[in-house]
């Protein structure tokens, strides 16, 4: 079987963040650099008291009203997060439950960030393609402002909270989408100090380390990884895929920074107007990063079906991954 995907929808926090609400709260910065070279005017942010299950559980919602597929089509959920509600139990259980999908369904968390759609497009794919389930529900979803350090500007002109809804279906009679190809992938753990929240699981417990509840990001070192990798994993994407950049309509980064992007759409070649960079209006929303700038980027809201377009994450890890999108 093939698997392909067949539809996408996303909801962003509804509390929402200007950057004239910042300037006001803190009148040293230097909003007018920041916002320059960050690229966001305002984020999008989680409600006190919800979590990315709840914006997930919103996505779905969305994606079964928009007719895309029923609750009890559903045969396996993946939920990547890396806000779970709980560290015990398993938040996609609790998911299938709230969602109305059948109890015969798998379901499982996994844990990655920037690079987390692209792995669960992979493992989506893979559950499909081995006979193994027919429709898959990708969930994605984070939460990062629990972690933010008020005082930090370098992370909280950043981040905002989002989740994203991906149907992965096989192909059939009567089901159209875009087939998900050329996956590749890459780790370094050397660069896990570099965008960490030291006090967030069991490492630290009993023993925490100071100022250690919030998120911790060494900008430039996250910087010069993105530059690195982040070419190689194309040009391996491409080389994978038989094709070459020109023939790609579109390439969909992880919506890291405006300064960032900047600096890697000129070192890949790739014109303004086929590089997708929509995080101005709601933050870098980590895993859900991709699936909402799929959806932000054109009128058409599912024009990605139709087109050939290069995703690409990169970042909290060090992790990295993409893959091609093709009719």
């Amino acid at each position: 079987m093939t698997a392909l995907l067949t539809a996408l929808e996303y909801h962003l926090g509804e509390r929402l963040e200007t950057n004239a609400d910042l300037a006001a709260e803190h009148p040293e910065w230097d909003m007018a650099r920041l916002v320059a070279k960050l690229g966001v005017r305002q984020r999008c942010l989680a409600q006190p008291g919800e979590t990315a299950a709840d914006l997930a559980v919103r996505a779905a919602q969305k994606l079964f009203a928009s007719g895309a597929c029923a609750p009890h089509e559903i045969d396996f959920l993946l939920f990547c997060t890396q806000t779970p509600d709980h560290l015990i139990p398993t938040t996609a259980c609790a998911l299938q439950t709230r969602l109305g999908i059948p109890t015969h369904a798998g379901a499982l968390d996994f844990n990655l960030g920037c690079s987390g759609y692209i792995y669960g497009l992979s493992l989506a794919k893979g559950l499909v393609e081995s006979g193994q389930a027919r429709t898959v529900l990708l969930l994605t979803g984070d939460t990062y402002s629990r972690f933010i350090n008020p005082a930090d500007r370098n992370v909280r002109l950043v981040f905002g909270d989002g989740a994203a809804a991906t149907l992965i279906r096989a192909e059939a009679a009567g089901i159209t989408g875009a087939k998900m190809t050329a996956f590749t992938f890459g780790t370094d753990g050397t660069g896990a100090e570099n965008l960490i929240v030291r006090n967030s699981g069991l490492r630290t417990r009993g023993c925490p380390a100071p100022g250690g509840d919030f998120l911790e990001m060494n900008g430039g070192e996250i910087f010069n990884f993105t530059l690195r990798v982040v070419a190689p994993l194309v040009a391996e994407i491409l080389h994978r895929a038989g094709t070459t950049l020109d023939a790609i309509d579109t390439v969909v980064p992880h919506q890291a920074n405006a300064y960032m992007l900047e600096h890697l759409r000129e070192k890949l070649g790739v014109p303004p107007e086929k590089f997708a960079v929509t995080l101005a209006d709601c933050g870098n929303t980590v895993s859900s990063s991709i699936p909402i700038a799929l959806r932000q980027w054109r009128a058409e809201p599912q024009w990605f079906l139709e087109k050939r377009t290069l995703l690409l994450g990169f970042g909290v890890g060090y992790s990295w991954g993409g893959c091609l999108l093709a009719p």
